[in-house]
């Protein structure tokens, strides 16, 4: 799901690059006095399209339709122009403010049988001599899964010709688009944020009850010692559990971190090593939230843990030009990388167990999914390891990236 809206967030991404470009030879082009009368049809087109884009990607509401009303009206060159979700009259631009009660009908009914309709004249029968509106193309607008979800109604000063039915029809195809990739950007929306929740579940039965049992084990012999792991505790619990931000930094994430380490070396005492090798400079970039506290989970709990005698955990943070390299590297016992491989595959499809040898594997899953989601396909994990060889997990992450901002 998340890697089908990632590729659409980049086709949109891409289009909206190469529109902006577009805009930008038509401008010169216009400034410098050679622009054809085509291309300056096309820039105003492509231009008036952009402003009414963007409120209707927040999705249909009443403020986004009241934003991008006039913008539509232009586009279709209509006399007035209204949008509608299922229910409610939203926006009306131009002409026609008192035909709104039939017009909202019109369009409920447009809505309820997801068709097109043209009013004439009699049809919005008026007892005003000067009332210039003489009909009016009502429009569905189809969002994500082809759903109806509002109307697009055009009013007309004479009988709705055919150049203005068409162009109702193609601008309410592309309203439509728009709405759809609002949908697609909350779903993604949302699977992050349950993707975010599911790493939580997988860290709390899993570390809590190893980290109360760490500190009843001191509470006779060491009260002091308890006190402070009960304060790291605390903390650590705070950071993973806050309710909101996607975005978080990767000193706050190393800040986790070392809590979550300080707990563990009370329960392994000197058979875990830890070594930080961190640039200063990357400090304040901007990662995906616990996207690296599941990769230092897995090195202790599914590298050292079932390793006789010492084991290291090593961390690794470098500036690389505009991207900050991160490795979370263990000596641990490793496995099969064909057993990691098949084991992420069942996890993509839904069929992993969370308690078997796949299912331990859903951490790394989830960082790649999220990394790739955010970042786009070049940015997610790359995993070294073999039977006895330990396990060395890598990431790239931009410095800056569009739209992400740490407790965004």
């Amino acid at each position: 799901m998340s890697g089908n809206l990632s590729a659409v967030v980049g086709v949109v991404s891409l289009v909206t690059a190469l529109t902006a470009a577009l805009w930008a030879v038509l401008r010169l082009r216009a400034r410098r006095g050679i622009a054809t009368a085509t291309q300056r049809a096309t820039y105003e087109v492509l231009h008036t399209a952009g402003l009414a884009a963007e409120p209707l990607r927040a999705g249909l509401s009443a403020a986004g339709a009241a934003k991008a009303v006039r913008h539509l009206r232009a586009l279709v060159g209509a006399a007035g122009l209204a949008l509608t979700d299922a229910d409610t009259l939203l926006a009306l631009d131009g002409r026609g403010t008192h035909h709104a009660p039939q017009l909202l009908a019109a369009a409920q009914r447009a809505v309820a049988n997801a068709r097109s309709t043209v009013l004439g004249e009699s049809e919005l029968h008026c007892d005003r001599v000067d009332c210039p509106v003489r009909g009016a193309v009502i429009a569905p607008l189809h969002g994500a899964d082809n759903r109806v979800v509002g109307a697009l109604v055009a009013v007309a000063d004479g009988p709705p010709a055919p150049g203005l039915v068409q162009a109702t029809l193609e601008t309410a195809h592309w309203a439509g688009n728009q709405l759809a990739l609002a949908e697609l950007d909350s779903s993604r929306e949302r699977l992050a944020r349950a993707e975010v929740r599911a790493l939580r579940a997988q860290i709390s039965p899993h570390f809590i009850y190893n980290a109360l049992t760490a500190i009843g084990s001191f509470v006779r012999t060491d009260p002091e010692r308890a006190r402070e792991l009960i304060l790291e505790f605390a903390e650590f619990t705070r950071y993973s559990f806050r309710a909101h931000g996607e975005f978080t930094t990767l000193a706050e994430e190393l800040r986790s971190i070392d809590r979550y380490l300080t707990i563990e070396r009370a329960r392994f005492g000197d058979r875990l090593q830890v070594r930080l090798q961190i640039a200063p400079e990357v400090l304040p970039v901007t990662l995906p939230f616990l996207c690296l506290q599941p990769l230092v989970e897995n090195a202790v709990r599914h590298g050292l843990s079932r390793k006789p005698g010492t084991g290291m955990v090593s961390i690794e943070a470098r500036d690389a030009g505009a991207e900050c390299h991160i490795t979370v590297e263990d000596d641990g016992v490793g496995m099969d990388p064909t057993t990691l491989t098949a084991g992420i595959a069942e996890l993509a499809r839904g069929s992993g167990d969370p308690g078997d040898e796949t299912g331990q594997h859903v951490g790394l899953s989830n960082v790649d999914e999220r990394l790739r989601s955010v970042f786009g396909d070049r940015f997610g994990l790359v995993v070294e390891t073999g039977v006895g060889s330990g396990t060395k997990v890598s990431m790239r992450v931009p410095k800056f990236h569009p739209g992400v901002r740490a407790g965004s």
